[in-house]
């Protein structure tokens, strides 16, 4: 099936003939639904914290960096802004001469809240020779859209959303996301010696600017936060990329031929998560930042969440330790693993002491992640539940929609009585108790891709995404679920969520 042409681009690629049959299999087989055992509620997988031991946890995490605990920012970066502009681009394409729908009446009759409002006038003038507001009275809301999506304008149709200018902040400046990550790292993340680790993943298309805009601001934010920022950026891994196919599943061919592959998803940035060297990794999309004026909440959880990691890991050490010497006190252990990560297996009960003692090391030694989720209010975003794995064991996982079965009216159900939602709010400890790294790729459940629909050139394609970064990615993780605030979440979905309160 495979011509020496498209050998030669998978081996560039750092893809193997192997790693091609499987992703056709998976085509051909499809990926299974997971068994899910209950939706994840307060007292039932998820925690809910109260004020002391917020306080305690902020206190344990203060504890962590002054003891000289490592700490890092991770922030997937390099998806393109283009969905967040979709109803604009609409605007474009059909010549629209005034608003019609809500969402065209409310970005034109607000238009001068956003951020990047006066650059968008700029660029009116300078490709129109008319600012915004003579535009649009004129009835060209169309050349108004196209300013600020087209290259020749502000270019917001092709760059990703963390060089985008999203909030006004003080003296009549602007920040982007980065802007908002730096100092919110500077806020929680800063270690004893006052460095601050941030690592972007970024397209190479767009590292330029993003290195145009750490040169410009780092000097500025170490001196206002006193602080020594190490920001990295990777890109994803061409060897993640997968095969696409037509719609009887053999691979897609171009014009000249060609095979095509695509991006898997955020799932292929575990191989970025795992390069990473700090014992503490935060986890957070570029969009859900919000200005420093009420960034209060969002900083109280960061530490909280952190704080309530390390207690968990320093408490897993301990355990492991103990089984090394052979005086573990297993019935506490497993009471530890049943309590407080949520993992049960009702055949542990009958297990003699050996069999216990290597079940619970197995439970016990993996990363370890603990992940706010806030009270679902209608936002998307995957939820919260406690799923089987392999062993018969049960344990808190993230799902989407689509590794649930919609066929299964149980299951159905299930999901729709969900109470929380997952705001992509994670931190990580990726070393094991004896300060190794685990290899997070041992960690990925590699049956829990997904399978979409897509075109190109107008032909109907499929692509596959490897497991998502949270999700299957993450599968063998020990898993911890913590209610947080709402107003911790934030997310830019849509050009029209930076006329939120919240982002204004």
């Amino acid at each position: 099936m495979l011509k020496e042409s498209d050998l030669q681009l998978i081996e560039q690629k750092g893809i193997t003939p192997d790693m091609i049959t499987t992703q056709l299999n998976n085509f051909n087989n499809g990926f299974p639904f997971l068994k899910i055992e209950s939706v994840a509620t307060v007292g039932n997988g998820i925690v809910a914290i109260n004020d002391q031991m917020a306080s305690q946890c902020i206190a344990r995490w203060n504890d962590y960096k002054a003891a000289g605990g490592t700490v890092e920012k991770f922030v997937p970066a390099s998806g393109a802004a283009s969905r967040m502009f979709k109803n604009i681009f609409a605007i474009v394409t059909a010549d629209k001469a005034t608003p019609e729908t809500d969402f065209e009446k409310d970005f034109f009759g607000n238009i001068s809240k956003f951020a990047f409002y006066p650059l968008l006038n700029k660029a009116c003038v300078e490709m129109y020779q008319k600012n915004v507001t003579e535009l649009i009275e004129e009835g060209h809301c169309a050349q108004v859209a196209n300013a600020l999506l087209d290259a020749k304008g502000l270019n917001y149709g092709a760059l990703p959303k963390g060089l985008l200018k999203f909030h006004r902040a003080a003296a009549g400046t602007v920040h982007t996301p980065v802007e908002e990550h730096l100092e919110e790292g500077a806020q929680y993340a800063a270690d004893k010696d006052r460095n601050v680790n941030l690592h972007f993943t970024v397209s190479p298309e767009h590292r330029k600017e993003f290195n145009k805009i750490l040169d410009e601001k780092v000097p500025l934010m170490e001196k206002v936060w006193g602080v020594n920022y190490n920001v990295t950026m990777s890109e994803q891994k061409a060897s993640t990329d997968t095969i696409a196919v037509n719609a009887d599943n053999s691979p897609y061919r171009d014009a000249k031929g060609h095979l095509l592959f695509r991006p898997a998803g955020h799932g292929a940035l575990i191989e970025n998560l795992n390069e990473r060297e700090a014992q503490v990794i935060f986890v957070k999309n570029i969009d859900n930042v919000v200005p420093a004026r009420i960034r209060h909440t969002t900083l109280r959880y960061k530490k909280v969440i952190a704080g309530y990691l390390v207690g968990l890991q320093q408490q897993v050490a301990q355990y492991l330790t103990m089984l090394d010497e052979g005086n573990a006190p297993l019935a506490e252990i497993l009471e530890f693993v049943e309590n407080s990560l949520f993992t049960h297996n009702p055949a542990a009960a009958s297990m003699d002491e050996a069999t216990l003692a290597q079940y619970l090391r197995n439970k016990l030694n993996r990363p370890l992640r603990v992940c706010g989720m806030v009270r679902n209010e209608g936002e998307p975003g995957g939820g919260p539940y406690l799923t089987y794995n392999a062993d018969g064991s049960y344990s808190p996982q993230i799902l989407e929609a689509a590794q649930i079965d919609a066929s299964n009216p149980e299951a159905v159900q299930l999901m729709k009585s969900g109470t929380h939602f997952n705001p992509v709010d994670l931190v990580c400890y990726i070393k094991d108790y004896k300060g190794n790294k685990f290899n997070l790729k041992d960690f990925v459940d590699y049956t829990t891709g997904l399978i979409s629909e897509k075109s190109k050139d107008g032909v109907a394609i499929k692509a596959l995404e490897l497991p998502g970064l949270w999700n299957g990615s993450m599968s063998d993780w020990n898993t911890v679920f913590v209610e947080v605030p709402i107003e911790t979440f934030n997310p830019v979905k849509t050009v029209n969520d930076l006329l939120r309160p919240q982002h204004q």
